[in-house]
């Protein structure tokens, strides 16, 4: 069971791990021995997750979910197995219990009236800028 929170909880049979070759620290054992992790993750067919909760994982994680609807994390920092499924693990908490925050609503305010007599100030130093780059005029 992956405890992200008092509220949420994942059982294990629900994600799916691959286990590779990996790349990263192991010597020798990187030819031999099978240390990098892939956790497999159904979003959509998840009953552990409000739907709020997977639209807002698949709108800032798309890059990681595949064509099956499946989030896809991967780990070869460590060089033994059991580090990187604590660390995919860890990795899939935190992508849940960032998604579990609704994002604050912005509250729209007045621009203040400083900045705009700023602003306009600025305005009329860069016209009388550009005033002084043309030519003096005639008059007859």
């Amino acid at each position: 069971m992956l405890k992200v929170n008092n509220k949420i909880q994942i059982p294990l049979k629900e994600i799916q791990f691959t286990f590779a070759r990996g790349s990263g620290p192991g010597g020798q054992n990187v030819n031999k021995l099978n240390t990098k992790v892939t956790l497999r993750w159904a979003i959509d067919k998840s009953p552990s997750l409000s739907e709020a909760v997977k639209n807002r994982i698949i709108a800032k994680h798309s890059r990681k979910i595949n064509n099956d609807g499946e989030l896809l994390l991967f780990s070869h920092r460590f060089r033994d197995q059991g580090r990187n499924v604590a660390d995919c693990l860890n990795k899939l908490r935190e992508i849940i219990l960032e998604a579990a925050q609704p994002a604050k609503k912005r509250i729209a305010t007045k621009t203040p009236r400083k900045a705009k007599k700023r602003r306009l100030a600025d305005k009329k130093m860069n016209a009388a800028k550009k005033e002084l780059r043309k030519p003096p005029k005639i008059q007859d």
